[in-house]
């Protein structure tokens, strides 16, 4: 099934269930009923609140809708007769929605005894209807808007196949055991207090540790590839600003602050403050390309209802790059960004998707310069043989740019790295370089980041291996479980030459039965587990447990370190290619 039936198939399941609603609970006002990515949804102000018992009910009544077979039929509508139709119904939300249309003519869609506003199309019947799920209520408020009502939003999904359906809700199921809040939590990776702010992520020991080395892998990377790293402050000058135009095509997302009478934002991008430290003397051409980056910390405004543990956050940290260089160079560039790219997603285990987002609506710059940069952009992955889709008017204000979705390991896709090419900012903020004639010229400007924000990528990491890191990545790469208190001394010798060999680990000193502690760290995904107790000590040995293959015998603990010790940095060839 093509993607816009299958589309269609949601959003008549979505008029179905509200159909079902509607006559289940006497009273209920109607909101919005879309299609979405894997299924659809519809909103319901309801004098009373829907429990996960009442799914059930719902189902039912929608299977006897669909047995009716009831016909989706079209009619076309002067607005007032509609707001009149809607206004005896008394669907008021219906009503608001008739009064932000422009056009004079609304469609309406009928199905049994159910009317509802909508452009459509729908499938031709009900009875079309073979495979569908309710799966969860959550609170939406009208508009999405907190001074507004708050409704009840049903979800559920439909496939045009019983086994489609089967294999999505297993995904599903694997997905619930996968959340990276839940595993967060049981991990002790991090955690965000409402008493401190919403959208704030609080690390914890092994959640810094793992960010950690992330942090070094991309430095030592970074550093290879030719980035100088740069560090600026957090708060700026209103006028930065509006010179970058991210005060006029960015405002809504920006936090500010009055500091002895000036306007201050804390900082939403980490740009303008590269672009201060480019400018701060007078550029050859045989000084370009020049590479800033920064494991940046950015703040942006996101509504409350958006936010979604380390996915969507209103303080984040970028592996941020910007490369001011000369036309003549861009392509060059763009292809190393690709290929750096490529390699890192091999490190981390993703397979990923590319999308080319041209220019919004709403833009800074000349059309030309959006089309020189487009073109360079479109080039660039076509000499790295990468497939790509366009994404219209996905860009930025000030330029277009690549976006990577990242695949993980039960065919998610997260948003990723991102390649932003911008003839826009250098003019706004006067930037030049000498020539080889004397000329003062204008550098081109790239903005990179590898991973994207450094919370959203270890969300995804974390639901990729759902929670049991490749050993190089684990918070704690061994533990080490004594029998009993009478070798705890030899558990502990162990573990400081562990210690010593670089290797990230801690002994379980409680007087738990070896059963239990096995299981414990079975529960916190940690690789390796080496028990010791009697045999172990005299013979200087430890035994080997790994948390998917169980009990791998007893070794010298050299042997077992000389194992170790290739899984202890990432397993690809470190040539950038």
């Amino acid at each position: 099934m093509k993607d816009t039936d299958l589309e269609i198939l949601r959003h008549s399941t979505s008029h179905v269930m509200a159909h079902a609603v509607q006559e289940l609970f006497p009273g209920v006002k109607l909101g919005i009923g879309p299609a979405i990515e894997n299924g659809f949804y519809y909103d319901f102000d309801l004098p009373q609140q829907i429990t996960p018992e009442d799914l059930t009910k719902i189902e039912e009544k929608m299977k006897e809708i669909i047995k009716k077979e009831h016909k989706f039929e079209r009619s076309e509508m002067d607005k007032a007769k509609a707001i009149e139709l809607f206004e005896g119904r008394g669907e008021k939300y219906k009503v608001e929605l008739l009064h932000e249309i422009e056009d004079n003519k609304v469609t309406i869609y009928k199905s049994g005894d159910f009317v509802d506003l909508c452009r459509g199309p729908h499938i031709e019947h009900t009875g079309h209807i073979k495979a569908f799920k309710l799966l969860s209520i959550a609170g939406a408020y009208w508009h999405g808007i907190e001074t507004n009502p708050m409704m009840q939003r049903i979800y559920g999904t439909v496939f045009p196949t019983q086994k489609e359906l089967d294999l999505y809700l297993k995904n599903l199921e694997e997905a619930k055991k996968r959340d990276h809040r839940k595993l967060g939590r049981e991990l002790d990776l991090f955690s965000i207090h409402e008493e401190a702010g919403a959208g704030l992520v609080y690390w914890h020991p092994k959640g810094a540790l793992l960010r950690g080395v992330i942090e070094d892998f991309l430095k030592t990377e970074n550093r290879r590839r030719g980035y100088e790293f740069v560090t600026i402050p957090h708060l700026g000058k209103i006028d930065l600003w509006n010179t970058s135009g991210h005060s006029n095509y960015y405002r809504e997302n920006m936090y500010f602050m009055k500091i002895d009478e000036q306007e201050y934002v804390v900082k939403p991008m980490n740009c303008p403050g590269h672009i201060l430290i480019f400018k701060r003397k007078t550029r050859s051409y045989r000084d370009l390309p020049i590479r800033y980056f920064e494991l940046g910390t950015v703040y942006r405004y996101e509504k409350s209802g958006v936010l979604h543990g380390l996915l969507r956050v209103r303080g984040f940290t970028q592996d941020d790059a910007h490369i001011f260089c000369r036309e003549d160079q861009l392509e060059a560039e763009i292809i190393d960004i690709i290929d750096f790219i490529s390699f890192v997603m091999k490190v981390f285990g993703f397979e990923f998707k590319v999308n080319l987002s041209t220019r919004p609506e709403k833009f800074a710059g000349t059309p030309a310069n959006w089309e020189r940069a487009t073109a360079v952009l479109e080039k660039s992955l076509m000499d790295r043989n990468l497939p790509f889709e366009i994404d219209p008017g996905a860009g930025v204000f000030y330029g277009p740019k690549i976006d990577i979705k990242l695949k993980d390991s039960i065919g998610r896709e997260w948003q990723g790295p991102t390649v932003q090419v911008d003839f826009n900012l250098p003019q706004r903020f006067d930037l030049t370089y000498i020539d080889e004639n004397g000329q003062a010229k204008t550098p081109v400007m790239v903005h990179r980041a590898i991973l994207g924000s450094l919370e959203r990528f270890i969300g995804a990491l974390i639901e990729n291996y759902g929670g049991a890191f490749p050993v190089w990545l684990a918070p704690t790469q061994v533990t080490v479980l004594p029998i009993s208190e009478k070798y705890l001394d030899y558990a502990e010798k162990v573990a400081k030459e562990l210690k010593e060999n670089d290797v990230r680990v801690e002994v379980d000193r409680r007087g738990e039965k070896i059963g239990a502690k096995i299981r414990d760290a079975q529960m916190q995904k940690i690789p390796y587990m080496l028990i010791v107790g009697e045999k172990e000590q005299t013979a200087g040995t430890v035994a080997i447990r790994e948390r998917s293959q169980g009990d791998l015998g007893a070794k010298p603990l050299q042997d077992f370190l000389f194992d170790l010790k290739p899984e202890m940095s990432y397993n690809i060839s470190n040539d950038g290619g």
